[in-house]
């Protein structure tokens, strides 16, 4: 039997790993990295750092393998998404066959919270089904980013008795969503926050949360936006990627 752990590691702080998650990284024997190229090769860091800080011994190995690249601006997101999902069963099924031994634990070390926006659990879920392997697995959650954005900002991420909605910058574009008055949105590429520049909205945004780097801007929308879109564009071209996510809230009632 091998079995896989699927960690949450937090959004960039070392200090967001949690107890559950320690203890689990003191259990594994191989940690499989997927390197997304030179530009990012900070998150491949940090997470070895995070090893190194929290593990008691030295016995583990890290793996790394080439993650699949796909087309960003695609129209047929869900079609793109489920072929990328595809080319990383094939990598995950790979590294499990050729990089364990029977009775060994590996893990995948996820950005944030493993039970948002990422498909680790959905890919490891569907090759534990398959029986090819005799595998099992275990989910650790972690502090997603907009936990930490909305802790940093000092603020709450609903208002009393009411709702909030985590969204991506695609849906976001159809509109601000009409049972909510908070909405959080992640994934967002093209800056759809100035869409609504001209209601009464306050912006909390944050990019490289927890990390050196780190950025938060606040205000009224309609007051900052400029500045968002000059900081993030800077921001992007200085580091060659962006982890940016932010909170709107329809001004008080």
């Amino acid at each position: 039997m091998k079995k896989i752990l699927i960690i949450g590691i937090g959004a960039g702080n070392p200090d967001y790993v949690t107890m559950q998650a320690v203890n689990a990284l003191n259990l594994v024997d191989v940690f499989f990295i997927m390197d997304k190229g030179a530009d990012k090769a900070k998150l491949i860091e940090l997470r070895k750092e995070i090893c190194k800080r929290y593990i008691k011994g030295t016995d583990y190995r890290f793996v790394d393998a080439a993650s699949p690249a796909w087309p960003r601006n695609t129209e047929d997101y869900p079609s793109t998404v489920d072929s990328l999902n595809r080319d990383k069963q094939a990598v995950f099924e790979r590294l499990i066959a050729e990089e364990m031994e029977e009775g060994e634990c590996g893990a995948f070390l996820v950005w944030g919270d493993p039970t948002l926006y990422d498909s680790t659990i959905r890919i490891i879920e569907t090759i534990a089904g398959s029986g090819v392997h005799e595998l099992e697995y275990e989910v650790i959650p972690g502090i997603s980013s907009f936990q930490a954005l909305a802790a940093k900002h000092k603020t709450t991420l609903n208002r009393i008795g009411r709702s909030v909605e985590i969204t991506t910058g695609r849906k976001l574009a159809g509109g601000f969503p009409d049972n909510v008055d908070s909405v959080v949105v992640m994934l967002d590429a093209d800056d759809t926050y100035k869409r609504f520049a001209d209601q009464d909205i306050d912006i909390y945004w944050g990019a490289y949360v927890g990390m050196p780097d780190e950025i938060l801007v606040s205000g009224k929308l309609k007051d900052v936006v400029d500045d968002i879109q000059r900081i993030r564009t800077a921001a992007r071209q200085a580091n060659g990627w962006i982890m940016d996510t932010y909170l709107m809230r329809r001004g008080d009632d």
